[in-house]
């Protein structure tokens, strides 16, 4: 008798300390690990550099909007070179769906545009110097989030759309021994394969027979085992399997097709005010209502002429923030995507505070970036009510570029799964209810 209630007492201390799965409201099944606040991320970054100045201290007026509140006016000497766009796309600031840090930071490292991606791709700062033609040595956002997600996802579930190739496509993925390309993101950089107006575009996906396709794929796999050691190639690509590679294959077709077909001219009623930056978000937005990723990252970066002309900088800061109008609209206007998906917007790194020499035709002096004020950014994060609280400024010094990483693995579930030592900073807990 006593032995037997040992025995069922012994059974329901195991019972009580077992770590059982569960299921989210989703329906999906996670580990207990993969206590998920949303089950979606969209990191917007404010590529080229972006001061506090401008943005939240709205020296020239409210140029942003659609994301923070505010009747300023411009500033009347540089209207004259401000582009004509449509009203806000928000009835609302996208401030007040959740959370803004307005003293955030670009802790350590020269604030340059490939170190300020990467910091916040990867949760590292950049302070050795680093090759602009080889993917970091540290794991980036999409590798964790391939890896620890439970239950794993193929790279249709994670993208890095970037206004602009070069350095900026060996961010889907590191070089990390334990990581690669095995869990690096689908890259998508639409101003360079799908152009606009009046370019001629380059048709890059060619029809196979399913003949083609099979010996194609035998000379993939054939070459793929050739390099079946460590460290990797470093020019690997980022592994799908040949069925998804078709999906993608079929879904850049149709977009190439609408394309020459004149679908995408002007599709915001922007007229000529449509840049570079606002149809790297609209083909973003694309993505999203085709693949509904649990994780997307993408940039702007048209106020990086700063450097010569402050005016259009100011212009191009109204661009970006109707494009971030427009971004959160997709998000709730793509069923999978409303009311579970969190949108984190941050510049890369800020912008000097004493201009330099070049002048534009408004008097306004060119800005750079290498002082202690090009590490003054903001950082705002929005989401549904009941997970991100809403209408929440914090003024204090709070946050810096390096916790953006943990917060999206803390958002998606698998922050605790990272190894210890990897990430340095922290999850902005503060945003969440």
């Amino acid at each position: 008798m006593q032995r037997r209630n040992f025995v069922k007492k012994l059974g329901m201390a195991a019972v009580g300390s077992m770590v059982l799965p569960y299921i989210l409201p989703s329906g999906r099944l996670f580990a207990a690990t993969g206590n998920r606040i949303a089950n979606h991320v969209v990191f917007c970054l404010l590529a080229g550099g972006v001061r506090n100045i401008e943005a939240i201290q709205k020296s020239e007026g409210n140029l942003m909007p659609n994301m923070f509140p505010g009747s300023e006016s411009i500033s009347q000497d540089i209207s004259g070179g401000m582009e004509p766009l449509p009203a806000p796309v928000l009835s609302s600031p996208l401030s007040t769906y959740g959370t803004l840090f307005r003293e955030f930071r670009y802790g350590s490292g020269p604030p340059g545009h490939f170190q300020g991606h990467t910091t916040a791709i990867t949760g590292h700062y950049v302070t050795d110097s680093i090759s602009f033609n080889m993917p970091t040595k540290h794991p980036t956002i999409f590798e964790y989030y391939r890896k620890h997600n439970s239950p794993a996802q193929t790279a249709l579930n994670s993208w890095w759309i970037s206004n602009g190739i070069g350095e900026n496509e060996n961010l889907s993925f590191s070089l990390s021994y334990e990581y690669g390309s095995a869990y690096g993101a689908n890259f998508l950089s639409p101003n360079y394969i799908l152009p606009y107006g009046n370019y001629t575009p380059i048709d890059l996906c060619k029809t196979y027979t399913n003949d083609e396709k099979t010996r194609i794929n035998n000379l993939r796999n054939f070459l793929n085992n050739s390099f079946n050691h460590k460290p990797q190639p470093l020019h690997a690509n980022v592994e799908n399997p040949l069925s998804e590679r078709e999906t993608i294959q079929a879904f850049i077709s149709q977009l190439i097709n609408k394309q020459k077909a004149g679908h995408f001219n002007d599709p915001w009623n922007a007229g000529q005010a449509m840049n570079s930056d606002m149809y790297n978000v609209f083909f973003a937005g694309k993505v999203i209502q085709e693949f509904k990723p649990e994780l997307l990252v993408v940039n702007m970066t048209d106020v990086d002429i700063c450097h010569d002309n402050f005016t259009e900088y100011c212009n191009n800061l109204r661009k970006a923030d109707y494009a971030v109008g427009q971004l959160w609209s997709i998000i709730q206007n793509t069923p999978g995507m409303a009311n579970d998906t969190i949108l984190i917007v941050a510049p890369e790194h800020g912008r000097n505070l004493d201009g330099n020499s070049i002048v534009d035709s408004y008097g306004r002096h060119g800005i750079d970036h290498g002082d202690e004020t090009a590490k003054e950014i903001f950082c705002l994060i929005a989401g549904p009510q009941g997970k991100v609280i809403q209408n929440q400024v914090v003024s204090s010094v709070a946050g810096q570029s390096i916790d953006i990483v943990p917060t999206i693995a803390r958002i998606l579930g698998f922050q605790q799964d990272i190894p210890s030592g990897y990430l340095t900073g922290s999850s902005l807990d503060q945003a969440f209810v």
